[in-house]
């Protein structure tokens, strides 16, 4: 008994010199440089989009051969790397992303790192970045599309104060979405045609919306109202509770769809209100094929064998022992 209280009073002593060293150390006459560190937090009670961005991704389309006017796949990546985003902080209450860029929706009452701007943001970008090279052979192996060189994306932090702030935000983003890709698929439809590109530009200079619909139906027979959705409107991401064989989990599942108009917010009412959650089970549909859905509901398979196979070794180490 007492050899048992001298090696527990030793235990602590050795503990405790440790920890004084370690603060010994912390206050060297080197700390006054913390003085220079300026943090910046974020208003309380606002709405904070952080929206990544693509670097130079002009030249990172071209060497890497990306379709035009949209190339699917790069699209889908984007999305999973997204998807790695709002796994990593529940405090998201949507995710929209189109072409090279992804705008995150923290809560009004986040309180992710103390709201420290720098950090924040930071992490943001770099774990979208690592995520969209994570990723990259998921999607462009069967393509044998190798990464030439890393990708980069910038980041940034706005505040929203109202709802109405916030949905002129989105409306906002989605409209560009709009806006640009109608140009892009009339211009790169008339450079396939055999126009080069300034004269195709020429071509567009001065022209409304209804003067491309019009050049892309006569001229090429395409209906632009039939377009893949996640081409005119982009990429919504949220977090839903879906039905998987008869069990209910949680995905973040991506949504094609107009979130202008009020229908989608009526639809999804839990985006500006957390309380506002329904017991119903999303319904995925045809996106249970995106690679977002199939990405997370493997993992999850793969998890569920680790845990049956880790049960099972307990199982046989108990049998053993009795």
């Amino acid at each position: 008994m007492l050899s048992s209280c001298r090696k527990a009073l030793y235990t602590l002593a050795k503990h405790s010199a440790r920890s004084f060293q370690s603060s010994a150390m912390a206050l060297s006459r080197f700390e006054y440089v913390k003085q220079f560190e300026q943090e910046e937090k974020l208003l309380p009670n606002c709405w904070v989009v952080v929206r990544i961005d693509g670097k130079g991704f002009h030249r990172f389309c071209n060497v890497h051969t990306f379709t035009k006017p949209n190339d699917l796949d790069a699209l889908q990546l984007m999305n999973l790397a997204g998807m790695t985003v709002m796994q990593e902080f529940n405090e998201i209450a949507i995710g929209y992303g189109q072409s090279d860029e992804y705008s995150f929706v923290f809560r009004r009452e986040a309180s992710v790192y103390q709201r420290r701007r720098d950090k924040l943001v930071s992490y943001v970008a770099s774990l979208f970045t690592s995520a969209y090279m994570f990723h990259w052979k998921r999607i462009f192996d069967a393509r044998s599309v190798t990464m030439r060189y890393p990708p980069s994306f910038d980041a940034r932090a706005v505040l929203y104060p109202t709802d109405e702030n916030l949905r002129d935000y989105l409306s906002w983003r989605q409209a560009d979405v709009h806006v640009n890709n109608l140009y892009n698929t009339t211009f790169w439809n008339l450079v396939a045609s055999g126009l080069s590109n300034s004269d195709a530009e020429k071509r567009l200079q001065g022209t409304l919306a209804s003067d491309k619909n019009e050049i892309l139906f006569s001229q090429f027979g395409i209906n632009y109202n039939n377009e893949p959705l996640i081409y005119r409107k982009g990429t919504i991401l949220l977090p839903k509770s879906v039905c998987i064989a008869e069990k209910k989990q949680k995905l973040i599942v991506p949504i094609f769809d107009d979130l202008i108009g009020d229908a989608f917010w009526v639809k999804h009412p839990e985006i500006l209100d957390k309380k506002a959650k329904s017991d119903d089970a999303f319904e995925l549909g045809e996106d249970l094929s995106q690679p977002v859905v199939r990405y997370q509901l493997e993992v999850h398979t793969l998890r569920k064998a680790g845990m049956k196979k880790l049960e099972t070794s307990m199982s046989t180490l108990q049998t053993d022992a009795s």
